[in-house]
């Protein structure tokens, strides 16, 4: 069966996404919807059906029925249509943690929980809908959704960021983004101890080939990916968690959270990369009890963007912000403290 049509005229008009997932060589059979929609952000079942009924999902290049059980090293290929784009960006009275603010930046120190823009899932409620209420005409650069937007930090990251109030401080700190001449400090919480008092983790990150939700590190010498560095110093030890600081090099999604998953310490409670699990300590129940009381504290990835600094784009002076921890991780923090120093021989 053909998917000519698709290729020729909807791939082209960008109408579709295209997926792509090797399956491991030790997988066991399943059905190929069930894997789609445990694979794909909200991409339900039903979903999943519309596109095997319109052929949009092809296993070795042949299209299969959502029944198909799925095979070790099969090669699957979905296309997806673009969920409905959010053209404009609507102002919401939503309170916003301002640091500092001058005619040319705004320093917000954002919560967790909160998006920083609109996306598929999140139409309201995000920092930029906030921004977009309490500051006008800021610059878009042709997108109306993230109006002064310098960089990002994931929803459920707290902490700085900075926003550009006019079109040349924009492309100044974008500049400085992009040159890696602006300073990112970060604190986290991360499972296990370490030998070294610092170290730097790099490794290409990209998007998995095995789950499109994550990123993984990819060796460098693999053409995949993009080169991301991540130097890091331990401030806290307290023997199953360590309490340390991230200066990030290169600005890459997940940074932090892929990096230290990778070598074997992923951020305590962060659920997408395995570390809301418990990985060091004992068995015993007392201890297994007071693990999961530190997961209802901080009920997300311990990490926090810290501290950034950068030049100013009008007086050209070197600036540097700082943001406390809040409140679910510095108590997190006080209760390894305590527990470690009475607990653990």
């Amino acid at each position: 069966m053909s998917i000519e049509p698709l290729s020729d005229y909807n791939l082209k008009s960008g109408l579709y996404e295209h997926f792509n997932f090797l399956v491991d060589g030790k997988q066991v059979l399943m059905r190929i919807d069930k894997f789609l929609s445990n694979q794909i952000s909200n991409l339900t079942r039903n979903k999943v059906q519309k596109l095997f009924d319109q052929n949009l999902v092809l296993v070795n290049n042949n299209p299969v029925k959502s029944s198909y059980k799925i095979k070790p090293n099969d090669n699957i290929v979905l296309y997806k249509l673009f969920p409905k784009r959010i053209e404009t960006l609507t102002p919401e009275k939503i309170k916003l943690d301002i640091l500092h603010e001058d005619t040319d930046i705004i320093i917000v120190n954002k919560p967790s929980g909160m998006v920083v823009h609109p996306s598929f899932g999140h139409f309201t409620g995000t920092l930029m809908n906030g921004i977009k209420y309490h500051f006008e005409n800021l610059p878009n650069q042709d997108n109306e959704l993230r109006p002064g937007l310098v960089h990002r930090i994931d929803k459920n990251t707290s902490g700085i960021l900075v926003i550009a109030k006019n079109d040349n401080s924009l492309v100044h700190l974008q500049k400085q983004f992009f040159e890696r001449t602006s300073r990112r400090k970060y604190i986290a919480l991360v499972w296990g101890d370490f030998n070294e008092n610092s170290g730097t983790i790099s490794g290409n990150i990209g998007r998995s080939l095995k789950n499109r939700k994550i990123f993984q590190v990819f060796s460098d010498d693999k053409n995949y990916g993009k080169k991301a560095v991540t130097h890091f110093k331990v401030l806290e030890r307290f023997n199953y968690v360590t309490l340390i600081e991230c200066k990030l090099e290169t600005g890459r999604t997940h940074q932090i959270r892929v990096h230290f998953n990778h070598i074997g310490h992923p951020l305590f409670n962060d659920d997408i990369y395995g570390g809301d699990k418990l990985l060091k300590g004992t068995t015993f129940s007392k201890y297994k009890q007071f693990v999961q009381n530190c997961f209802k504290v901080i009920n997300r990835q311990a990490l926090h963007a810290k501290s950034l600094g950068f030049i100013h784009p009008r007086t050209n002076k070197w600036i540097e912000f700082e943001s406390e921890l809040p409140l679910d991780f510095s108590l997190a923090i006080q209760k390894w403290r305590k527990y470690s120093k009475f607990n653990i021989k």
